[in-house]
């Protein structure tokens, strides 16, 4: 525990020291108020306060913007120590590989917690004092900060991965570029052409709802959506929300990251300094 503990310290004063906590918390608060104030247009007409509406444009926010930044922190965790050479150095250390993987992980996703939970928080805050709040709508907040902050534990545990398989941080770049394409992009575009094809059958009705929550950025979009009948109204999917059982996106939201999380260790106890 405390070798876990002093990796995880060593990797916080490295992300304060870059500026990066800084610079990904005062992202986070600039694009949630703005979203949070270009939206709430809608509020008079759905009959709901603006911070329901508010909480409906972070979902989408954090759907591109949560993978982004864990990407981006960790697309190097393994690759760019290799690159500099202080790779070797740290497997020096009377620490298993394991518990390295864990320190970095631990640390990354603190500072991903806070930048979201103070990004999300504060344009939460300016919403319910300029357009009112309710219980549902406050819990909707709440929820949406954890499950982001799942997002986020997915996303960083796939960079450890990317940047285990990568013979360098320029591959992992490139290659965490693609992963964050691939899962919130093209899967979704994927999914919208099937189902054009489909027409209505068998597959729009029966398999289509259950490969939306096989991806984690869609999982956590429908959680999101399905646990608030607000949120659902708001965001104009309810049908699909739906379809599925209540228990189908956040089983799959928590297995992604320890799933993930165990493929990187195990890539990179493949790993030669």
């Amino acid at each position: 525990m405390t070798r876990f503990l002093s990796i995880a310290a060593t990797e916080m004063l490295i992300l304060r020291r870059n500026r990066w906590l800084l610079m990904a918390t005062v992202v986070m608060v600039l694009f949630a108020l703005a979203l949070t104030f270009a939206g709430s247009a809608p509020t008079g007409t759905l009959g709901v306060d603006m911070l329901t509406i508010s909480v409906t444009s972070m979902t989408t926010l954090s759907v591109y913007l949560a993978p982004l930044l864990a990407l981006m922190i960790s697309f190097d965790a393994i690759a760019g120590e290799s690159e500099r050479g202080s790779l070797a150095l740290l497997l020096s250390y009377p620490a298993g590989r394991g518990e390295i993987l864990l320190g970095k992980f631990a640390a990354h996703l603190a500072a991903l917690a806070f930048a979201m939970t103070v990004g999300f928080g504060t344009a939460g805050a300016i919403a319910a004092w300029f357009g009112g709040a309710g219980p549902d709508s406050l819990f909707a907040l709440a929820r949406l900060i954890f499950t982001s902050i799942l997002l986020g534990a997915v996303f960083l545990a796939l960079g450890y991965l990317v940047s285990a398989l990568s013979r360098s941080a320029t591959a992992a770049a490139g290659m965490s570029a693609g992963l964050w394409l691939i899962f919130v992009v093209l899967y979704d575009l994927g999914l919208l052409g099937a189902v054009v094809m489909d027409g209505g059958g068998n597959f729009t009705r029966s398999i289509f709802p259950w490969l939306m929550v096989a991806n984690p950025a869609d999982a956590f979009r429908v959680w999101n959506i399905a646990a608030s009948d607000g949120v659902a109204m708001a965001s104009g999917m309810s049908g699909a929300a739906q379809t599925l059982p209540d228990w189908a996106a956040p089983l799959s939201l928590i297995l992604w990251p320890v799933v993930a999380f165990l493929l990187a260790r195990a890539a990179f106890k493949r790993v030669e300094p």
